[in-house]
Formats: C-alpha cells, structure tokens, sequence
C-alpha cells in the first residue's frame, strides 16, 4: 500500500507529490495522458506562482522560462502599467511546463505512470482506499485528486460543481509575433462584461494570446477573439496567416466551485476544486499553493495518532490563505457583468493607477510587496473582514 496516490499529474498534482516525496512519503501519480502534452492557458505565471515554484527547486533559469516585469492594462482608451512590486513573473509553454513538474516530483522520489486512467474509487468503511485503473487497483493511506476541472474522480463520489460558483471559459492560440519580448504581460479590460483578453510574451518568437469570460454562461470565445484582434495593427503579427496551431478552449472552475475539499481518504487540490481567482481567472499560483499546503497538512496528519482529524482541517487552511480573495472576486466579477459598471470601472481605474493598483492588490492580481505601504496594509485588511465563504 502507497501512502499517497495522486491523480493527475498537472501543477497541482505534481507539486503536491514533489512535497510530499521530499517529506519521505510514498507517492504514486497516476496521469492519464503521456508527456509532452498541451494544456490550455494562458501561460504566464505571476510573482505568486514564481514563488511557489522556488519552494519546489526548480530551476528557473534553464532556457524555457521568459521573465516579465510586470503588468500592462488596455482598456477605455487608456494604457497603465504596473511593474510587480517584488519579484518577477514569467512565462513558460504548458506543453513542457506541466512535464518539467512532473519529473521534478519523481527527482524527489515519487513514482509517475503515464498514460494511466483512473476509472473509479476504491472505498471501504465510509472512506476512500485507493484507485481503479485499467491496469488494476492500487490502495493508499489517502488519495488526491488533481484531475482537472472536470475531475472524474471527484464526479465518481458524488462532487460536483455548486451551481452559485462561477464557471468560466477562457480561448487562447499561439501567434509568431514581433512582440514575443515584450516585457509587460498584456491584459485588455473592455471587451465584453466580466472578460477579458490577454498578450503574453513567450520569447521564443511567438506569443499566447486569448480571451477569458469570468462569468457569461453561453460565451462564444472565438467570436469575441476575433472581434477584438480584427482592428489590431497588421505589423503586431496577430492574424491567422501568422497562428501556430488551432484556437481552444478550457473550462474555468472558480472560487472553490467544487466543494468540499476533503472527504475522508481524500483531498482535493487545484482545478479539481475550484482553486481559480474568480477576478482573473489565475488557477496555477493557487493550485501550486493549494498543493504546498496539501502536503503541509498531510505530513502533520500522517505523524498524528489521529491523522484523519488533522485532515479535515485542510479546508479551512485553504479558506484562511485565499477564501476571501475569492469571496471578493466573485462578487467584482458579478458586479462587471453590468457592461456600464465594467466601463465605469475601466475608465476610472485606469485614469487613477494608485485606485488601481489598491484594487488588483485586494483581488489577489498584484502582491503586496514586502514593505508594506499604507495602501498594503489597507487592502489586506480589507480581506481579511471579507467573509471567507
């Protein structure tokens, strides 16, 4: 028997299993598809997840990785950049992006199997002992389930998505384009209520580039990428004649749509559980901090004489680190659905770069740096007295 088995070896699987191994558990990560594998995003990683991958050593100055300083906002007429208080972002391609964590977790000590399919649960006495494969089953002290938005797993044991939590979709294709180095992650703020589009610099000599509806329930993705790229400047190179491979689509599991995060035997972390900021659209920094604090948990429980009573604490830990951030984002994007209000915000927002930066610093889109103004200490406070719901 394992102690743990993972399922899904994306960046909140991986990260969990790469902390869990280093503790001197027993790890086993079950991925159903093979590496190199394309997943859809927007590939730019914040401060926050830079962060996150520095606690799991990894070496992020290998070719691969493109450095960003910080954030440039489009909307109204107007243009604000904000550089990234402490640190750098980056961006990396999640075709070797997810593959490059998952062998750091098995550099750790943990097991990987590719092309592996969890089929169902195993439970016994009211909790989850393990998994079913194709390949057989395989028992564990606890299991995680890191297996997406759509989670399988979590679907098998009767979780699903609530319906009060927001559902997005975000598009994104890839364009050879002469602003591959542009050093600001590009986001445009108005174009449809509640959405987004995005110019990330990969550095290779192309750029990701893509829309993001936070809330709409029927949103036409490729309709609104076209709308918006259609007027751009020809010489910016984001026309079909320049797209490296097809436009696609993935589903945005927001604000801990899935819940609750812990049954006994099992935990949820990353996309399985909603772990995306319902203001932007962010999964990865939260999945590999959700993945952190997994195995923080875990490692505590598994020293205890009554490790399922630490267990059930895991959910709240998540509330404390991020549930107000997610309370509040759920109610800005609710109120951006009102295309007057969205305009009102953009206009104003961006005319005032202190109102801001308060703002994306209170949603969890900008760190708060490590001396702390005024403003920092007001906007945390702020969250803090936000319900974390």
């Amino acid at each position: 028997m394992r102690d743990i088995i993972v399922v899904g070896a994306g960046p909140a699987g991986s990260a969990a299993a790469c902390h869990l191994a280093r503790a001197g558990l027993d790890v086993l990560v079950l991925e159903k598809t093979s590496f190199p594998r394309e997943k859809i995003c927007g590939d730019g990683l914040t401060p926050h997840a830079v962060r996150e991958l520095q606690t799991l050593g990894v070496d992020l100055t290998t070719p691969g990785w493109f450095p960003n300083k910080g954030i440039r906002l489009i909307g109204a007429g107007r243009t604000l950049e904000l550089d990234w208080p402490d640190g750098h972002g980056l961006t990396r391609t999640r075709a070797d992006f997810d593959e490059l964590l998952a062998r750091q977790a098995v550099s750790a000590g943990a097991t990987l199997q590719e092309n592996t399919k969890v089929t169902a649960p195993l439970q016994a006495n009211g909790r989850i002992t393990g998994v079913r494969t194709q390949n057989g089953a395989h028992e564990a002290r606890l299991v995680i389930a890191a297996d997406g938005a759509s989670s399988r797993l979590s679907v098998a044991l009767g979780l699903h998505p609530s319906r009060d939590r927001p559902i997005g979709i975000a598009g994104r294709r890839y364009y050879r384009s002469p602003r591959h180095d542009d050093p600001y992650l590009e986001a445009w703020l108005d174009l449809a209520p509640a959405g987004y589009g995005w110019v990330f610099g990969m550095g290779d000599g192309t750029c990701n580039v893509g829309v993001a509806l936070l809330r709409t329930d029927h949103p036409d993705y490729r309709r609104l990428l076209t709308r918006w790229l259609s007027p751009l400047p020809p010489d910016w190179g984001l026309t079909e004649e320049n797209a490296v491979g097809p436009l696609r689509g993935a589903a945005l599991p927001m604000g801990f749509s899935r819940r609750p995060h812990h049954l006994p035997g099992l935990l949820l972390v990353g996309d399985s559980g909603g772990m995306i900021n319902p203001s932007n659209g962010e999964g990865i920094a939260y999945a590999l901090e959700a993945a952190r604090i997994a195995a923080d948990v875990i490692t505590t429980a598994f020293s205890s004489p009554v490790p399922e009573r630490v267990l059930q604490t895991y959910p709240s830990a998540l509330k404390h680190a991020n549930g107000s951030t997610f309370t509040l984002g759920r109610a800005f994007t609710r109120a951006l659905d009102d295309p007057r209000i969205m305009r009102l915000a953009t206009r104003h927002g961006l005319s005032h770069p202190s109102l801001m930066r308060f703002a994306l610093k209170l949603l969890g889109g900008l760190p708060a740096p490590a001396t702390r103004t005024a403003t920092d200490h007001l906007a945390a406070a702020l969250t803090r007295l936000t319900p974390a719901s």
